[in-house]
């Protein structure tokens, strides 16, 4: 099938859609066969959800935010002042029932509203405010793979990864600053087949565009302040600046009082400028973009984006640099490692090097950087190091780790019971 971001075509029967791309997820998940019949945008989601290990008949998405804390962030995030105009356009003229999801760039749901009915139903597969839905959390489905792509999308029934979510279907489309581009959250609608139709896809890119402009016009006329906004040569570049990569799809550039959330791309760019000191010119860079897209004119485009984002006293051209050192998550790990504290590096890993990206030169960074925590870990004598290696989300499941720590621990123990345990678990 094409590669479009809608799920089928107008004259398309969806039943027979469905069926198509239900014995192809079967193949997928049995034996890693692909079949032509799903969209190009599907099975490249297929492929990063296996690889990260996301599981299709157990997903379960994380609670991230609950209580007074996801009030308190709900109220702060810019997209607040969005949920008036959506309700009136997405809930209150509805041609059918369908839920309304506001997430934030992450990927957590701050908003669900809409069919009672359908609301209910969705708690059973976690869809409810709180719970992060980006793609490494939740596998294939239109809010993550929106996120992970910067662009809207639809996914239908069976597309979705996890079985446990192939009852639905939803539409959703990214969200940004009007004024400098950054990337905001995402707006989805979930529900039936009908919220995989064509005109679904259109409804919601029309609403993702109204709340841009409303958040525009908002800010012109003085009725919500302007954190983001554009640069001015004047700006200084604070001397405390901080790239945050380590277990995020989209990086966090600390400036000081201002923080930036970047796109997938921007990230990329900036990790990789951070890690060559003496710069890369526009193909070099390309190149560790992803050599088959990533031409000299979309570099250029990109890059000018990036500086009005940033401001210009960080990024340079020719070659492309940065003017200041810019230090990485990655950098702390790495000093704590060649400092022998190897406990703290542990703490200080959040998780793999933007781990959706796909980018050569990111996945030289990221898997560079597991090789020696990995192998320092592997050599460490302390139990208590070994101990909160074995329980670290990204490894509690790996079985090589459980063995290594097993190896250092009192066969007597609680604790190698424990672990001894989760390995047999493992192996079924």
């Amino acid at each position: 099938m094409t590669g479009t971001w809608n799920a089928w075509p107008w004259e398309a029967d969806p039943d027979a859609v469905r069926k198509d791309v239900a014995r192809a997820h079967e193949d997928f998940t049995g034996s890693g066969r692909v079949r032509d019949t799903v969209r190009s945008v599907v099975i490249e989601s297929w492929r990063r959800s296996a690889r990260l290990g996301i599981d299709p008949d157990g997903v379960a998405p994380r609670i991230e935010l609950s209580g007074d804390s996801l009030t308190d962030y709900r109220d702060a995030h810019p997209l607040a002042v969005a949920m008036p105009l959506l309700r009136r356009l997405l809930l209150d003229t509805a041609p059918g029932p369908q839920i309304v999801a506001l997430g934030d760039a992450s990927g957590r749901l701050l908003w669900v509203e809409g069919d009672h009915r359908l609301r209910t139903r969705a708690e059973d597969m976690r869809f409810v405010e709180g719970a992060n839905w980006h793609e490494r959390s939740a596998g294939t489905n239109a809010p993550g793979v929106a996120l992970a792509l910067d662009h809207e999308v639809q996914v239908f029934a069976s597309e979705h990864f996890a079985r446990s979510v192939q009852p639905w279907s939803c539409s959703a489309a990214p969200l940004h600053d009007p004024d400098t581009g950054a990337l905001l959250g995402v707006l989805d609608i979930t529900g039936e087949d009908g919220v995989a139709s064509p005109q679904a896809l259109a409804l919601v890119r029309v609403a993702a565009a109204a709340v841009e402009m409303e958040l525009r016009a908002r800010r012109i006329a003085g009725l919500i302040p302007d954190p983001r906004r554009i640069p001015q040569e004047s700006d200084p570049i604070p001397d405390h600046l901080l790239l945050e990569v380590l277990g995020r799809d989209g990086a966090r550039l600390n400036l000081g009082e201002r923080v930036v959330e970047l796109s997938a791309r921007h990230s990329e760019i900036l990790l990789l400028l951070s890690s060559a000191p003496r710069g890369l010119t526009g193909a070099a860079l390309g190149v560790r973009l992803n050599e088959r897209d990533a031409s000299p004119v979309t570099v250029r485009a990109e890059m000018s984006r990036l500086r009005r984002l940033v401001g210009p006293g960080l990024v340079a051209s020719r070659p492309y640099r940065l003017l200041r050192r810019l230090p990485t998550d990655v950098d702390t790990v790495r000093e704590r490692l060649t400092g022998g504290d190897h406990l703290g590096a542990l703490r200080a890993y959040r998780g793999p090097v933007l781990p959706v990206s796909e980018a050569p030169g990111v996945i030289e960074i990221r898997e560079g950087l597991d090789a020696e925590l990995c192998g320092a870990l592997g050599a460490e004598n302390d139990p208590r190091t070994l101990l909160a290696w074995a329980e670290h989300p990204e490894w509690r499941d790996d079985p090589r780790v459980l063995g290594v720590v097993l190896r250092s621990l009192d066969p007597a123990s609680a604790r190698h019971a424990a672990l001894r345990g989760r390995l047999r678990w493992l192996g079924e």
